[in-house]
């Protein structure tokens, strides 16, 4: 709740105005039933109209002040509830963007989604009704018991007996409720997870007929949230009956009392009238309290899922240079010359004994990984599915910190290099990247200052002018969601159209020409080579073809180094990647190279 708190500072002042609004509102009805006793019991008995005109005047005046203050009051406090909300998701959206890779990882996307979306509405109507009841329903229920005490003690001492156990209702119930939500909420996460995945991998699900089993995956899924949420419900709906029960029966005995009071001349008609309509107040108060404090524990547990994500650490904070040669040990032996040249040696890229595990405990993922390249240089990596060949690109880039090693870009640590500045000298295509539902031109300059020269050039490399051109519109053509009304070659174009856009320092290929034909692929690498001679590159592939005139190729299997030189060095001394040339190009292009 002290998230909710700090963002409703700003309005503090608005957030006063309102509630004295609402005070002065609610302050007008209370005298209502005291004008009406007043009215019956002295005002009609004198039979003077225009007194008894005065009292209904004064009574419409209160029911004219209490409805203009209570609209009043709640359309500011639904403007404070909204801005509120607002700048929470704001800033809980721009959080999430600045979440480490491992950080989304442990949330799980959908459980970030279903915070940002229903748990911060959660927390939009938390807020809207504390303003509307947390000052109009306290006031009823104490005003009420003030003026039916000034009324009739002996009335309100019997209706006041069974407060406390009102009062231990509403707070154990309320105090059971936050974890259930907690659980709900989680339930959420889950059937969202489902529905993404549903919706991600639709066209694989209707190719293989998974539709019923997908199905069936959602129906527990919802089924989970039923009966979570009917867990919780059942617990919070159990304290409007005993409510009921307990202030039906005050009302019993009031009733019971205030006839024996009346036909012992102690108390008039006109007071037991006003009484029971305080009762009715008081009654309402109560349930609106429960419907609060229902609102609170939902509210306060999704609270509490978000400030997990607003309080999250910073996981990758920039070090000084300094403490990472403190914190560096000595520089162990490495292979060959220049994987122990030393950081001013003058290579744009190196990789130092790399190793990395996604989970801590577990195997590592990449093992013992050392490479480096001079400015200009391209490396292509190669292996089979899962041999680590992404995980690299992403400690390059830092999505990761790696457990062990050093990876330096133009001698400095990636550590120590600011965020923004670092993802400046990238360009990358991912091996599943995204488009956007936009026109083909926004999606390659993807709101960058693109030069109109600078992009026609980048189009072309790509290889993505000639379908372009054909397209209705051309670069205006808009695209749908991830680009689904392109074929698999055309969007790795335009993707590579907007790596190359921006003339990066680096560009990252990841597996960015596996629907690429062999004639377009050999014309992309050419076209890369004649305009993009600085850029240090760095290919992943499955094709030796995409990567066999690379400066450098780097072998991995199973997160580990098998082999590194050029084609020709690796064809003579690296089985696997001998077999996988052999397989693809054919012996006698293999024999070929050798020769």
């Amino acid at each position: 709740m002290k998230t909710v708190f700090f963002y409703l500072k700003p309005y503090v002042f608005r957030m006063m105005v309102g509630m004295t609004i609402k005070f002065t509102g609610t302050i007008m009805e209370l005298f209502l039933p005291w004008l009406l006793s007043r009215l019956i019991d002295v005002v009609v008995p004198r039979k003077n109209l225009g007194e008894i005109l005065f009292y209904g005047v004064l009574m419409l005046v209160c029911s004219v002040i209490g409805l203009v203050g209570n609209v009043t009051a709640n359309r500011m406090a639904s403007r404070v509830a909204r801005n509120t909300t607002q700048r929470l998701r704001h800033d809980l959206f721009s959080r999430i963007s600045y979440l480490s890779c491992r950080q989304a990882d442990d949330f799980t996307i959908a459980s970030l989604e279903s915070r940002l979306t229903s748990d911060t509405y959660n927390i939009h109507q938390m807020i809207s009704m504390m303003q509307r009841l947390g000052i109009r329903a306290p006031i009823l229920l104490v005003g009420g018991l003030t003026m039916s005490l000034f009324m009739d003690p002996v009335l309100t001492l019997v209706l006041a007996a069974v407060l406390p156990f009102v009062a231990v209702t509403v707070f154990s119930i309320s105090r059971r409720g936050i974890p259930l939500y907690t659980k709900l909420q989680r339930a959420v996460d889950r059937m969202v997870r489902v529905v993404r995945e549903n919706a991600s991998g639709i066209r694989v699900i209707k190719a293989l007929s998974k539709t019923g089993y997908e199905r069936e995956r959602f129906r527990a899924a919802n089924q989970n949230i039923v009966d979570k949420e009917t867990q919780a419900a059942v617990t919070m709906a159990a304290s409007q009956p005993l409510m009921n029960l307990f202030l039906n029966t005050g009302l019993t005995l009031v009733v019971a009392a205030g006839a024996f009071r009346v036909y012992a001349g102690k108390t008039q008609t006109g007071t037991i009238l006003a009484f029971l309509t305080y009762f009715t107040i008081i009654l309402n108060a109560m349930l609106s309290i429960n419907r609060m404090f229902m609102m609170y524990s939902r509210g306060s547990a999704s609270a509490n899922r978000v400030r997990e994500v607003l309080e999250a650490p910073e996981d990758l904070k920039v070090e000084a240079p300094e403490e990472r040669k403190a914190e560096a040990s000595e520089t162990p032996e490495n292979r060959g010359e220049e994987a122990s040249a030393a950081p001013d040696a003058g290579y744009h890229v190196r990789f130092d004994h790399v190793s990395f595990s996604y989970h801590a405990g577990r195997a590592q993922v990449v093992s013992d990984i050392s490479f480096a390249l001079k400015k200009g240089e391209t490396l292509g990596i190669i292996g089979a599915t899962g041999s680590g060949k992404s995980t690299v690109i992403q400690l390059l880039i830092r999505f990761y910190d790696a457990d062990q090693g050093d990876i330096r870009i133009g001698g400095r640590d990636v550590r120590s290099i600011p965020p923004e500045e670092l993802y400046h000298k990238f360009s990358i295509v991912f091996q599943n990247d995204v488009l956007f539902a936009d026109t083909v031109e926004e999606n390659i300059r993807f709101g960058r200052d693109v030069p109109e020269e600078d992009l026609e050039q980048a189009v072309a490399c790509a290889q993505a002018k000639e379908f372009i051109d054909q397209l209705e519109g051309r670069l205006q053509y808009p695209l749908a969601i991830r680009g689904s009304n392109l074929s698999g070659g055309q969007k790795q174009r335009v993707l590579l159209s907007r790596a190359l856009a921006s003339r990066p320092e680096i560009l990252i290929l990841d597996d960015s020409s596996s629907a690429l034909d062999y004639q377009t692929d050999a014309r992309l690498r050419q076209a890369l080579a004649e305009h993009f001679q600085g850029v240090t590159t760095i290919i992943v592939a499955q094709r030796a073809s995409s990567i066999r005139h690379a400066d450098h190729i780097l072998m991995m299997e199973n997160g580990r180094e098998i082999g590194y030189g050029t084609h020709q060095e690796l064809l003579a001394s690296c089985e696997p990647y001998r077999q996988i040339c052999i397989s693809q190009m054919g012996g006698e292009s293999v024999a070929a190279s050798i020769g």
